[in-house]
């Protein structure tokens, strides 16, 4: 019987992070993945999804130039769009199997990474069984990281066919852009699909929302923003409404709610795209004799450690954020965790995050809504996006910067949203800052590249000192900074 250091099942995000850790650690690694190298990081996830995001951008900038001249825009052809997504998948799939080919055949990492495609199950703690399509093995581990992801949740009450009823899975199938389509779920997921439908600007698209705004966890002058321009482009946000049933009869979608006032109401689109979170991968990955703990949202880890003394568990299938690059970042630190002592805590406060609607939303740390919850007094500052060249050149000032730092002398980073062009760009600085438990002073003076979006940031550093070049309050809705007293539960002007 083979043996190994580590054996890692699953090869998504983190499945082949970890794995590429250990590589570098020296330890004899077994990557398994019984299905798409690259996991839903790849296929029918972050990447396809995202590709469909860039090219419906494109597409909505495209239509907007020819307008501003007077030009009649062409539609976008689904069958076209299809292959760009395909290609995008393709080429990062072969750019993982290339690695891992060249891994395998340099003397130099030859020993330390062989990589299975098959279906593994943990036997025990220090077993794993291997089905492949011409062999069945047993090997012989130290320890095992389980990576195998999560899928698309169903709901009992929606008959899910991945023909009409789809789920994202289903989306690359579709032979063409449907003319009407539902969005079951408000949520990041469910906003970021409204947006890339209703973006190519040939489809109409509803989505039904539970409360009476999107994004339930966000601050309401960024939902403001992003409901704004769905409904500008089409959307008809259900508000106050529960989906009661749904079902396909003659090649459509028939859906009834029932809204907040007592009313109900029946639609019919082509499509329903269902979007209600997901679901950890854990089914047939160990025997019941293997005493893994699993929580309401997956396996429970602490650090990434589980109930087995040897097994660790990464990514989706535990209960903490569901992100690639979360994943990542939790598959390196499990293999140095096993291996000796990692420099660095695992952390959540500073994971950055993107939100891919119109304008993209970029994140990090607390925003007022959690600041709140967790009753903080907080300074905050917002600049909005006409206030920056960058923005301004572009000829697209939609959006704002908001900074939020503790109410004291120190005025150390709590978080920060940032809704426009470029604003992904714009959060890595603030990001690093709370990683180092730091306050804003790094930030005033350092020269920026003009012009930048982060130019925007340095005014909101600025602001929140009393030394900004557009003093807060003189221009109405342009640049203003609160305090927040949690005791109160209100703000006051700071200037």
């Amino acid at each position: 019987m083979e043996h190994y250091d580590l054996v890692i099942i699953g090869a998504g995000p983190s499945g082949y992070a970890a794995a590429m850790r250990a590589v570098d650690l020296k330890k004899k690694t077994l990557l398994i993945e019984k299905s798409t190298l690259g996991g839903a990081g790849v296929k029918n996830g972050a990447l396809s999804s995202k590709t469909l995001w860039e090219l419906s951008r494109d597409m909505l900038a495209f239509r907007k130039n020819l307008e501003r001249y007077h030009l009649e825009p062409p539609k976008a052809v689904w069958h076209e769009i299809q292959t760009e997504v395909r290609k995008a998948v393709h080429e990062r799939i072969s750019l993982y199997q290339s690695h891992l080919n060249e891994l395998e055949a340099n003397p130099k990492y030859s020993n330390y990474i062989h990589f299975v495609e098959g279906e593994a199950c943990i036997e025990s703690d220090h077993i794993v069984s291997i089905s492949t399509l011409t062999e069945d093995l047993l090997v012989e581990t130290d320890y095992i990281i389980i990576a195998t992801g999560s899928r698309p949740r169903h709901l009992p009450n929606i008959p899910i066919d991945e023909k009409y009823i789809l789920t994202s899975d289903g989306i690359e199938n579709m032979d063409d852009f449907p003319e009407s389509m539902v969005i079951v779920g408000a949520g990041v997921i469910g906003c970021e699909y409204a947006t890339i439908f209703s973006g190519f600007g040939q489809t109409k698209v509803f989505l039904i929302d539970k409360g009476d705004t999107i994004l339930p966890f966000e601050d309401p002058d960024v939902v403001a923003v992003i409901e704004k321009n769905l409904e500008s482009h089409g959307v008809h946000i259900h508000r106050n409404s529960s989906l009661s049933e749904i079902e396909t009869k003659d090649g459509k979608v028939i859906y009834k709610l029932d809204f907040a006032d007592g009313e109900q109401k029946t639609f019919t689109v082509d499509k329903a795209l269902v979007s209600v979170g997901r679901v950890p991968n854990y089914e047939n990955i160990w025997k019941d004799a293997v005493p893994i703990k699993m929580g309401k949202r997956g396996v429970e880890d602490h650090e990434t450690h589980t109930s087995v003394n040897n097994i660790y568990a990464v990514g989706d299938i535990t209960a903490d954020i569901n992100l690639v690059n979360v994943g990542e970042l939790e598959g390196r630190y499990a293999v140095e965790k096993i291996f000796g002592e990692p420099k660095k805590k695992l952390v959540y406060e500073n994971i950055s995050t993107i939100m891919f609607l119109n304008p993209e939303v970029a994140g990090v740390g607390y925003n007022e809504k959690s600041a709140q919850e967790k009753e903080l007094n907080y300074r905050v500052v917002t600049t909005d996006y006409s206030t920056i060249a960058r923005a301004t050149a572009k000829r697209n000032t939609q959006g704002f910067i908001k900074l939020l730092v503790t109410d004291d002398d120190e005025m150390k980073i709590l978080g920060m949203r940032v809704v426009g062009e470029q604003a992904s760009a714009a959060i890595q600085a603030v990001a690093l800052l709370i990683s180092m438990n730091k306050g804003i002073e790094e930030l005033a003076e350092c020269v920026h590249p003009h012009p930048s979006i982060t130019e925007g940031i340095q005014e909101s550093v600025r602001a929140l000192l009393g030394k900004s070049i557009l003093k807060s309050g003189l221009l109405k809705g342009k640049v203003s900074c609160y305090c927040y007293d949690c005791q109160k539960m209100e703000k006051v002007s700071m200037y």
